[in-house]
């Protein structure tokens, strides 16, 4: 089997040196295991999105000395697949309609989960209507009709899947067609994905991705939670936070395969280091 990876950035900011070394990881370890590296742009966060920034992060992959393989594949082109994988889990009485506001989710919920405050349920069996709704899963129920699942990841190992730490997430967003959790889920089995590299920080959310690949029948990949570039003080890279865009250095003059360079042999700019070691997740 091919082993095949990818890169899936969004085009709300620029590109910094964390995206580069995520990009680095599922670049090099495809090609290590001669197999295929594609590209993906997740482009389906509202006005958030701005197509202009895709240029500039195609821009700068090149500038790495990065090449992928086939055309680069845009969300906002997939909605009919993010749609019909709606109706089907709709059709498994799966979803339900909700119309709580962010507020009143977080004024209702008593636990913490992976993505934030866990969903307290206000909806689930309610006559709510559907205009304007986002659509939960109903987790619990999703649970019982596949039982107990693993994943494996290349650092951490087996895990046992524990969706239930995220309660009733939203799939079927009001702002969006889909939730990162399932765009992300379908758009690797559309793209053959055997192995999804990205940051530690979205360990737990694997645990999502394998039951609703489970739920939909799409082929199981292999995973590699990779650590994360850190600032001084721990934290990540972050663009809000205004850590070095790839294309300022670009336009500046720098070079890029020297910086790619300089990033698989662990040599990072000052103040910046690698994160610790991953763990098992929740």
């Amino acid at each position: 089997m091919t082993v095949r990876t990818r890169f899936a950035p969004s085009p709300n900011g620029l590109l910094h040196l964390g995206h580069a070394y995520a990009a680095l990881v599922a670049h090099d370890l495809a090609r290590a295991r001669g197999g295929e590296f594609l590209m993906r742009i997740e482009d389906i966060d509202g006005t958030r999105s701005r197509p202009e920034l895709a240029a500039e992060m195609l821009a700068d992959l090149a500038w790495l000395g990065l090449q992928w393989d086939g055309p680069v594949v845009y969300q906002s082109r997939q909605l009919d697949s993010y749609a019909a994988a709606g109706e089907r889990l709709k059709a498994m009485g799966l979803l339900y309609p909700c119309q709580c506001t962010r507020a009143e989710v977080l004024a209702a919920a008593t636990e913490p989960g992976p993505d934030g405050p866990v969903y307290p349920g206000t909806c689930r069996g309610r006559a709510v209507s559907t205009a304007g709704a986002a659509w939960r899963i109903d987790m619990a129920k999703a649970i019982s009709l596949v039982g107990p699942l693993t994943w494996t990841d290349e650092i951490a190992g087996m895990q046992t899947a524990r969706p239930e730490l995220f309660g009733d997430i939203v799939l079927l967003r009001k702002e969006a067609p889909a939730s990162y959790h399932l765009a992300a889920t379908l758009d690797d089995a559309a793209q053959g994905i055997t192995l999804v590299t990205r940051g530690a920080d979205l360990f737990a959310s694997t645990h999502v991705h394998v039951l609703l690949g489970h739920l939909l029948h799409l082929c199981a990949p292999l995973y590699h939670h990779h650590p994360l570039l850190v600032e001084a003080d721990g934290r990540k890279l972050a663009k809000r936070r205004g850590s070095p865009a790839l294309a300022d250095l670009r336009r500046a003059g720098d070079e890029g395969r020297a910086l790619a360079d300089m990033l698989r042999r662990g040599r990072f700019p000052a103040g910046i280091s690698l994160g610790g070691g991953l763990g098992t997740g929740p």
